[in-house]
């Protein structure tokens, strides 16, 4: 950055071990060899952050990459007139690493979101490459030394990449780059969404990545004709249905790279991070590439760091269990169990829902700093923290808080405890109906929160800029967690996780690590609601007509209409529309098929929290009861069942 400054807090520039990364340009055969040349180039500048670890001396370096032009300005181009192309390289260059997921609904965006894609895992390849070389002669090693974890779809162009340098600058033949990759790469699938099957166009990827593209055609012939082929001899179709390369039915249409598939075929384990996750990807997503390989595909459930959400974000909650404990949970979360011995300990109840309700006040004055809005702390505090998505059903909560709303005007002596609904998200940039609920959420709240008739029994915030920071502020302090995404599409979750850990009661559908945390926490200490993933199956197949449910419930009915009315945004009798019609005319999610199951299992915590003993003992089970959920025991599997590592 101009100047010097630092673009990444607490890191250090490392301009020694700078990377020239290549793009664009066109390749030449000399010789039998490949040649990419008249690329565009961009320097790679490394930033050093460190990170220190957990009661050892040992400190590990997180290295981030700032993208910077290799020539800067280009006085040549200036001089001829061309005054906006006499900075282009620099600023494709600072573009980079400027902004994180860019909107990629229009062709600038999603070719810099592919570039940043690109760049990122050839500086870290390249980086990795170099330092593995200063220590070793040969790549008889390599194997043995490095594995590289495919996080989702996005670093899925390191596999086109490292045959690049094995096959280019090397002069491996390509089995032998293709068993390379192989050994080294293993990919984690975090999705069962069509995110899962990111795809870019071929036309996009041979233009910035011209050598690549001509890599992933070859690896594709190989897989289809020597894998695939023994496997389904003859097959056409198979063959079709597993192709890297996705045909289009409309011949108009751009043939996309499938870069799951690519990351498939170019690893030698996929795992998912649930149980239920896990499952479906090899049911669902890939259940071809489980025929081929029926041991590639294996599970590790996710984890979260006790450290930081536990012992770092609730002080005062890891002192009580410092008290009374003896062991050191931090480094071995299955010690909480011990807790369940005092869960009907009076005494530890009252001084347990006391660090909850510090918590609380402590969130309470970050909601009237951020919000201009006073909550209650005595109140019930639920809370929706996540990005916003459709699936994750942030507008399913929103009907609901609706509905409670219309009850409490119909009879504002409703015997009802007070609750504060608060969320905290951002959405894609380009996902219109995710800003619209956002939208909604904040009009329908601007409204409950300012009607005096219902006595402060019902407030809703939503907080603005999520970030690790304010999730550390929200989680000690939640009552109810909602995890309340169709069943079936969420892969794991980690918040469920977190607030489950700081004794947060958990209502949640049968989905991701819902499944297991109701198995840990006991049925009696979860609130679950809603279809299971054979019921939607089931619902999808007998045909599903949201405006049916829509029809026959009459609250809900009240509910949207409502919305759709413009009560709530008269300035803008439209406003709701986007969110209006995916409910009504599509509702993929089933929103309105799980309403009624949902608000009844809010009808569930009411009497729960009316019964103070019966719901901090709840409390208390949650937290004593996620051991399992532990961020190292989820890398000790990755150690055993992925990395062949011994720990």
């Amino acid at each position: 950055m101009p100047g010097g400054k630092t673009i990444f807090p607490g890191a250090l520039k490392n301009r020694k071990e700078k990377q020239v990364i290549r793009l664009y340009g066109k390749v030449r055969e000399v010789d039998g060899k490949k040649l990419w040349e008249d690329t565009q180039e961009v320097l790679g500048v490394p930033w050093d952050l460190p990170i220190t670890g957990y009661n050892t001396e040992r400190v590990n370096t997180l290295r981030l990459w700032e993208g910077r032009a290799t020539e800067g300005f280009d006085l040549d181009s200036f001089d001829a007139g061309r005054y906006q192309d006499s900075r282009f390289r620099e600023i494709l260059a600072e573009n980079i690493s400027q902004v994180l997921y860019p909107n990629d609904s229009h062709p600038e965006g999603k070719e810099l979101r592919f570039i940043q894609q690109y760049f990122f895992v050839a500086c870290s390849l390249a980086d990795l490459i170099a330092r593995y070389k200063r220590e070793h002669q040969g790549w008889e090693e390599f194997t043995r030394k490095v594995v590289i974890q495919l996080n989702d779809t996005h670093p899925a162009i390191a596999v086109p990449e490292l045959m690049r340098i094995l096959m280019d600058e090397e002069d491996f033949v390509f089995t032998r780059a293709l068993e390379v990759c192989r050994s080294v790469f293993c990919y984690t699938n975090h999705t069962l969404l069509p995110e899962a099957l990111e795809t870019w166009p071929q036309g996009l990827v041979a233009r910035v990545l011209p050598r690549h593209m001509q890599l992933i055609y070859k690896l594709n012939y190989h897989f289809l004709n020597k894998e695939v082929e023994v496997q389904w001899p003859g097959d056409h179709q198979m063959k079709r249905r597993l192709s890297i390369i996705e045909e289009p039915t409309n011949p108009a249409e751009p043939q996309m790279v499938r870069m799951a598939y690519l990351s498939v075929i170019g690893s030698h384990k996929v795992n998912g991070v649930a149980a239920l996750h896990s499952m479906l990807v090899k049911a669902n997503l890939f259940p071809e590439f489980d025929q081929l390989w029926p041991e590639k595909i294996v599970n590790v459930t996710n984890g979260v760091t006790p450290r930081r959400w536990l012992a770092n974000c609730n002080p005062e909650l890891a002192e009580l269990i410092d008290q009374t404990l003896s062991g050191d949970w931090r480094s071995d979360l299955a010690q909480l169990s011990e807790l369940k011995t005092r869960a009907d300990d009076p005494q530890f109840q009252e001084t347990f829902a006391r660090i909850k309700l510090d918590n609380k006040k402590h969130l309470a004055g970050v909601i009237d700093e951020l919000c201009g809005v006073k909550v209650n702390p005595e109140a019930i505090f639920d809370v929706q923290i996540k990005r916003l998505h459709e699936y994750k059903r942030q507008q399913l909560n929103l009907l609901h808080i609706i509905a409670i709303y219309r009850r409490l005007l119909e009879d504002p002596d409703l015997d009802v405890p007070q609750r504060v609904f608060i969320f905290a998200a951002k959405a894609a940039p380009g996902y219109l109906v995710a800003k619209n609920i956002i939208y909604a959420i904040n009009r329908v709240a601007e409204r409950v929160n300012n009607d005096r008739r219902i006595r402060d029994k019902l407030k809703a915030v939503f907080l603005p800029n999520y970030r690790v920071s304010l999730a550390e502020k929200i989680i000690p302090a939640a009552n109810v967690s909602e995890q309340i995404s169709t069943a079936g599409f969420e892969a794991s979750g980690t918040g469920n996780m977190k607030f489950a850990l700081n004794g947060a009661l958990t209502i949640g559908t049968l989905d991701g690590a819902n499944v297991e945390i109701a198995e840990e926490v006991g049925e009696d200490n979860i609130f679950i609601f809603g279809k299971t993933v054979d019921d939607v199956s089931d619902l999808r197949q007998r045909g599903y007509n949201p405006r049916d449910v829509y029809q026959h419930n009459e609250e809900l009915k009240a509910v949207i209409d409502w919305l759709a009315s413009g009560d709530f945004s008269p300035d803008e009798p439209d406003a709701f529309r986007p969110l209006l019609e995916s409910l009504l005319d599509s509702d993929y999610f089933l929103t309105l098929a799980d309403y009624q199951s949902y608000s009844d299992a809010h009808d569930r915590i009411v009497q729960a929290w009316k019964n103070p003993s019966h719901w901090w003992r709840m409390a208390i089970i949650n937290t004593a009861s996620m051991g399992k959920f532990s961020s190292d025991r989820s890398i000790v599997d990755y150690c055993k069942t992925i990395w062949n590592i011994e720990v």
